[in-house]
């Protein structure tokens, strides 16, 4: 019995290991796209309000519904119906919306250039829903 609690409590110890792994892994890919930080960026989402408007995973109560859904988003072919999804032209878009489409309902929050790479960075790092 003692022995099949202790491989229980291994492979739980395994398998969260691997879960921290694939984390940094995709931070650091996401870091190398962008110039970013996804753990700052998560923290700016919250900072700029971005939470409000859309439904983001890993960002507490970011369930908003005006905006679209942001989890799979670097997986998303367009931003906006405009740009080709790239990292500079996601970081456009956080940064300068009305710029790309005038009539966007997304306000202009004054995010910074290296802001929007940290934002960038975290949302590349979101697998998209199977």
């Amino acid at each position: 019995m003692r022995a099949a609690c202790f491989y229980l409590v291994a492979l739980m110890v395994l398998g969260t290991c691997g879960c921290d792994n694939l984390v940094h892994k995709q931070e650091l890919e996401a870091a190398k796209l962008t110039g970013g930080n996804a753990r700052a960026g998560r923290i700016e989402i919250r900072k700029y309000g971005c939470n409000a408007c859309h439904s983001i995973s890993g960002v507490p109560g970011a369930r908003g519904l005006i905006g679209p859904p942001l989890t799979g988003v670097r997986d998303r072919y367009y931003i906006a119906g405009e740009l080709v999804n790239t990292p500079k032209n996601m970081m456009l878009w956080i940064q300068h919306p009305h710029q790309v489409e005038p009539h966007t309902l997304m306000p202009e929050m004054g995010v910074t250039e290296q802001d929007s790479r940290d934002i960038v960075a975290y949302l590349y790092t979101l697998q998209s829903p199977d």
